[in-house]
């Protein structure tokens, strides 16, 4: 006979929060033409900066089977390569690709992110899924399908981060893609709401990353791979449950041993909204450089400074550099900058690069750039600042800014104008500004990897909303093999 105070072991419904996302990625229609327009952009986008990214040896490193040799002829590709892989481990390149030069989009709230990192899980599965069903004579996923899945992965990420702040108990973002990733290939396997339950069951209970690679003194390349290792195990998370593995009910709130206790000091996981489509609406594009987001605009009013400071650089007293809160706790740094990742994360450097050259590329974060000694003199001479005004706009939903501005000050006692940018060009309220120019980043990003000619044939198959939609996806990821 157990004592009185013994646990009760009996079995458990799902968490509320775990039953919502699973009925919603099995059962919502999205019924906004608003969020499939956006999601065509990002699958664009995301493929071309996965395609830039492959100029770079530390990415390509990553890249190809687990282990030489073990590939899978007729399983899911990687865009610009000729690999082909299980899903599991073409979801991680794929993801490793489209993050590694922080270049794709971004959602900013209680919790930071980039939800199209889940695309590495989407477009692994859907091209593993699509050419497994043609080998049989049954029908392929579209294009649409996979914009479904797409909106549905950026809601779920979206959503959780609005109200639960992973980085205030320092936990990494990339969780909450492990999350979204598990619940929409768990769905595109064919998966019910119980077997979608006990995926994500085990993708909380797989507890997250820290952000120690996010940050000073720690800052590196994981940050470039920890999404593509996220979405490799969404995938597999997805695998195992369809095969019959079991889940766990109270995987969130069990007192002690669930994710809450364990690792959230306590606090209950809140969705912020109702699950609908209103992260894709709403979400953030890259356009012009690649920079974390929160300094976008920030190196904006770098640019708009840059002719008056680029033959005067040397004349500068002070640089003060007005933002929110969020930028100081994540980008605001001082000091030697070890490596890209360290320098892409840092407010200052972004800054400078804009002041010194009026543009910002990925190979600016390279060690050949850096060596430039006016880099860190202008850096020694910024202050970084709060407003007030500027972090209750970031977190205001109806506004969602990511305000920062600039002044410099010169050794003549003269000063340049206060120059303030409120919404950076990837932003909803400049969407009519930014889609045109997210279509010519793609275009070049194709020309980094194929010649003109065939770069013309994609855009002419890709651009096209509704011929792109009834695209079987298999041969959308023909187009870009490489």
């Amino acid at each position: 006979m157990s004592g009185s105070g013994s646990p009760v072991n009996k079995a458990v419904a799902f968490d509320s929060l775990i039953e919502e996302i699973a009925d919603y990625t099995l059962n919502t229609e999205i019924e906004s033409e608003e969020a499939y327009r956006i999601a065509q952009f990002v699958l664009l986008d995301s493929i071309g900066t996965g395609l830039l990214a492959l100029r770079f040896p530390d990415c390509t490193k990553h890249l190809g089977p687990l282990v030489p040799g073990a590939t899978l002829p007729g399983g899911a590709r990687v865009p610009g390569t000729s690999y082909e892989l299980d899903p599991v481990q073409a979801a991680f390149n794929i993801g490793c690709m489209i993050r590694w030069l922080d270049y794709n989009d971004t959602w900013l709230a209680a919790e930071w992110g980039h939800p199209s990192d889940n695309l590495g899980s989407i477009l692994a599965l859907a091209d593993y899924i699509s050419r497994s069903r043609v080998a049989v004579g049954k029908k392929p996923l579209s294009v649409k399908d996979v914009l479904t899945m797409s909106i549905k992965a950026h809601e779920i990420q979206g959503v959780l981060a609005l109200e639960n702040s992973l980085n205030r108990v320092g936990l990494d973002h990339v969780h909450l893609v492990k999350i979204a990733s598990t619940a929409v290939a768990t769905a595109m396997l064919g998966g019910s709401k119980e077997e979608i339950g006990n995926a994500l069951s085990n993708a909380w209970i797989d507890g997250a990353s820290l952000r120690t690679y996010r940050h000073a003194p720690n800052t590196g390349s994981r940050k470039s791979w920890a999404a593509g290792d996220a979405t490799s195990r969404a995938v597999r998370l997805a695998l195992m449950a369809v095969g019959g593995e079991m889940g766990y009910g109270s995987a969130l709130s069990a007192k002690t041993w669930g994710f809450q206790d364990v690792l959230f000091r306590g606090k209950p996981l809140t969705l912020g909204r109702p699950l609908g489509s209103y992260v894709m609406e709403h979400i953030l594009f890259k356009i012009s450089f690649p920079a974390e987001f929160h300094a976008q605009t920030a190196v904006e009013c770098a640019f708009e400074l840059h002719p008056l400071v680029q033959n005067r650089w040397q004349e500068v007293a002070t640089i003060t550099l007005t933002t929110h809160q969020s930028a100081m706790r994540i980008i605001d740094k001082k000091g030697p900058l070890h490596n890209p990742a360290d320098r892409d994360h840092c407010l200052q450097y972004m800054v400078a690069i804009g002041l010194l050259f009026g543009t910002l590329t990925a190979e600016h974060y390279e060690d050949s750039v850096a060596k430039d000694p006016r880099i860190d003199e202008l850096r020694e001479k910024m202050v970084v600042v709060e407003d007030e005004q500027y972090s209750k706009d970031y977190l205001d939903p109806d506004k969602r800014s990511i305000a920062n501005r600039i002044q410099i000050q010169f050794k003549d006692g003269t000063a340049t104008e206060n120059v303030a940018c409120e919404y950076p060009l990837g932003h909803r309220k400049r969407r009519e500004e930014g889609l045109p120019k997210v279509r010519d980043k793609f275009e070049a990003h194709l020309l980094t990897r194929f010649p003109q000619k065939r770069t013309a044939e994609i855009l002419n198959k890709t651009l096209d909303y509704e011929r792109l939609i009834q695209t079987p996806f298999h041969e959308f990821m023909s187009l870009f093999v490489g």
